[in-house]
This record gives C-alpha cells, structure tokens and sequence, in this order.
C-alpha cells in the first residue's frame, strides 16, 4: 500500500461525498469519522484522547478500528452509492494489505 494511493482514495470519497445530496446525515457522520481516523494515521498526528476514558489512542489503533467500519458503511452505501461502497472496500483493503 502506499500511502499516495490510499490519500487519492480518501479524496475521491470526499469528493463523492460533498457532489451527493442524498447521503443521510447519520451515514455521513460515521463515514467523516472514520475518514478523520485514518487521515490522522496517515498524518502520523499525536495520539488523540478517548474523553470517555482520558486513554491516548495511537492513530494506528484508531485505522484499526475503522476497518469494520469501513465495511458496515460499505454495506449500507451499497444500493444508494455503489461508486462510494466500491471506494470504501478499496480502502479498507489497502489497509489490510499493510496490517491494519
């Protein structure tokens, strides 16, 4: 995986995700947040704050994570958005190729 390949996917889904009106909030949310997880992996921020439990979370644990995400977002983007399902997939599979 190269880090390069992973960003243009990520642009391509913010991309698809601000040209779509039709994504539900919800789904929307989810999505950011995952995609804020694994740009801060890929930006190699400082470990960020559970405020829950006051825990630092390294980034690579966050993108860990945000796999199965990917997949239940996918699964749900599937009928409405398969060009942003088909994107989610790619990503969660470059991420599993580096040991994420």
């Amino acid at each position: 995986m190269t880090e390069e390949t992973l960003r243009q996917l990520l642009a391509r889904v913010h991309e698809r995700l601000s040209s779509s009106d039709t994504v539900d909030p919800e789904a929307r949310d989810m999505l950011a947040t995952v995609m804020r997880d694994i740009d801060g992996a890929l930006g190699k921020g400082g470990a960020k704050t559970d405020t829950v439990s006051a825990v630092a979370v390294a980034p690579e644990a966050r993108v860990a994570a945000a796999v199965p995400r990917l997949e239940a977002i996918a699964v749900r983007f599937e009928t409405d958005h398969p060009a942003i399902a088909q994107l989610l997939r790619q990503i969660g599979a470059l991420l599993g190729q580096a040991g994420i």
